[in-house]
Formats: structure tokens, C-alpha cells, sequence
């Protein structure tokens, strides 16, 4: 079951492009942590106004290693690299094998957790069974209050949005939302949208998933709710339709130096989009990620420009 898309292999920087960007930020790392090295934008949050950098980090599958410095030193490199090139929002989940417990070591040993904006999820049945869940992902990410709890897939979201609003009021979070991964879900989701106060809603949204565009995406900017996307490019999927085929010349105009940029910017062209959120264990393509969000994004225009290249592919 997946719910954020990790990069490929392949080539999204130059090399000379990603050594710039990576020393860039081990060096803004070492001398300040909170102080990025490559500035991304940020969108507010409807709730509260806060902003938010348009490009985070998520852990499925990726940052599910073991305890070794071996398993963990790529992962510390990509967070390393996340914070300095202006990276603020991580999202994990207990159902992400280690991710958690790994996003709060490593974000403890590197000094940068203060910087922040940590989202996970509950993802149990039952009132006190959540609130267990919920305590050790608290534990786990070293955060508290939490910035974003989010029901999982709507697994018992009744339940544990009752619990969340406790929480919320208490301070013990920050931010309260709900996620699916799934375009099968997605009737379930809008009345969730239409019936609840929500902060966040997290949802699947690509070139090739584009069904949020029709209802849900159009909701969250009416009822005022953030939304992170997850599965930016369809677990591979987009890189594989893309495979062998080059970049198209207009791409720079766009913003985009390589085909995850490209695919990137078309969700950030999006203005209900708050947050996109891919994963991956490699620096280099965490480097390329981030590039996606430093410029504004595409109009309208160049918006459909490229989803009809992208059809044609």
C-alpha cells in the first residue's frame, strides 16, 4: 500500500548542479540549521496563515532502515540537504515500518528538528488504541506538540478526529487532517471534506492520478483546507512513461530542468495545492525535488502545456 512516489534513478541534476546544491547545504547546515541555503516558497496554511515551504520530504518506504550508520547516512544526507536547501515539512507514519523512530534520531543528531514541520498519522481502530499509536509517534519523532496528526486513510476517522480535536485543544498538536492514497476513496474523502473542520487533507494527485482536480482540490480552497499531496509521480510511474524520451526544449521556460521538476510544477501549478511530498533515500534526487519549488509556478498556460506533452508521450 503506497502513498508517496520516490524517485527513480536516472539523471534529474547535472552533476556539477547537484554537488553545487549539496555543498551548499552542508555548509549552511554546519554553520545554521534553520537557515536555508537555496530559498524555496512557501504557501500559508488556511487556517492560520502559517507558511509553509511548497516542497517536503516524504519517508514511505525510503527512510524505513535499520539502526546502522551504514542504512542511516544516506538518509541523514537527504535531511541534512532537505533542512539547508529550505525543506520544513516530513511526513511519516507508524504503518511506515522505521520511518518514524529514523526521522527523529536523525533529525536529533543533525540539531535540526526545531525546523521542522513534522506530520504522521494514526492508523488503528479504537479510541485508546490511537491514543497509544499516537503517544509513541510522538515519542518516536522526538516532537512535541506534534505539528500534524492525520487519520489514515480514514481508518476509524470518526473516532480519532474526536481524538485530535482533544489533542489540539490540549496543544499536544498542532494541526489536525485526514489522508487517502487512493482515487477510490476519494467520494469518502469529500464528505469527510463537506462534514468536518479540517486543517489538512493529504490526497494523491499526479499527471496520470489527476481525479483530485475534479472535486476534492476545488473543496479544500472553498473550505479553507491545506493540502499535501502524496504520490507525485505515481510510485514511478511518470518516469517510466517518460523513459527514453527528452526533456522537451520549452522546459526551462517552466521552470524545470529535468522531468521530475516537470512533473512537480505541474501539481504546484495547482493554487489549492499547499505542499507536495515526495520520498526518496538518494541526495542527488532530493536536491532535484527541492529545485522544483524555488521559482513561482506555471500559469494556466504553460499548465496545460504540460499535461498535453505529457499525453502525447
Amino acid at each position: 500500500m503506497s502513498h508517496e512516489g520516490v524517485h527513480p534513478g536516472g539523471a534529474p541534476l547535472s552533476r556539477r548542479a547537484v554537488l553545487g546544491l549539496l555543498a551548499a547545504a552542508a555548509g549552511a547546515v554546519g554553520a545554521a540549521p534553520s537557515r536555508p541555503a537555496s530559498a524555496v516558497l512557501t504557501r500559508a496554511i488556511p487556517s492560520t496563515g502559517e507558511p509553509v515551504p511548497v516542497v517536503g520530504l516524504g519517508t514511505w518506504r525510503t527512510f524505513d532502515v535499520g539502526a546502522t550508520a551504514a542504512e542511516r547516512e544516506p538518509l541523514r544526507e537527504v535531511l541534512r540537504a532537505f533542512v539547508a536547501l529550505g525543506g520544513r515539512v516530513v511526513d511519516s507514519s507508524p504503518m511506515y515500518g522505521a520511518a518514524e523512530s529514523v526521522v527523529g534520531d536523525l533529525g536529533a543528531e543533525l540539531g535540526v528538528l526545531p525546523s521542522l514541520f513534522v506530520a504522521t498519522k494514526v492508523w488503528t481502530r479504537g479510541r485508546q488504541e490511537g491514543i497509544g499509536q499516537m503517544e509513541r509517534s510522538l515519542q518516536r519523532l522526538r516532537s512535541s506538540p506534534l505539528d500534524l496528526m492525520q487519520v489514515h486513510n480514514l481508518l476509524d476517522w470518526r473516532t480519532h478526529l474526536r481524538t485530535l480535536r482533544e489533542w489540539k485543544a490540549a496543544g499536544r498538536i498542532r494541526y489536525l487532517g485526514v489522508t487517502h492514497h487512493m482515487a477510490g476513496a476519494h467520494a469518502q474523502l469529500e464528505r469527510v471534506m463537506r462534514d468536518e473542520p479540517l486543517d489538512f487533507v493529504q490526497l494523491n494527485y499526479s499527471l496520470v492520478e489527476p481525479e483530485a482536480e475534479q472535486r476534492l482540490l476545488p473543496l479544500a480552497r472553498d473550505r479553507g483546507v491545506a493540502v499535501l499531496v502524496n504520490r507525485p509521480y505515481a510510485e514511478g510511474a511518470m518516469f517510466r512513461r517518460a523513459r527514453g524520451q527528452p526533456l522537451p526544449p520549452w522546459a526551462a521556460e517552466v521552470g524545470a530542468a529535468s522531468w521530475g521538476q516537470l512533473f512537480l510544477r505541474w501539481i504546484l501549478a495547482h493554487p489549492a495545492v499547499t505542499c507536495v511530498i515526495p520520498a526518496t533515500s538518494q541526495p542527488r534526487h532530493l536536491a532535484d525535488n527541492m529545485a522544483a519549488g524555488s521559482a513561482p509556478a506555471p500559469d494556466a498556460a504553460a499548465r496545460a502545456r504540460i499535461a498535453a506533452h505529457f499525453a502525447r508521450l
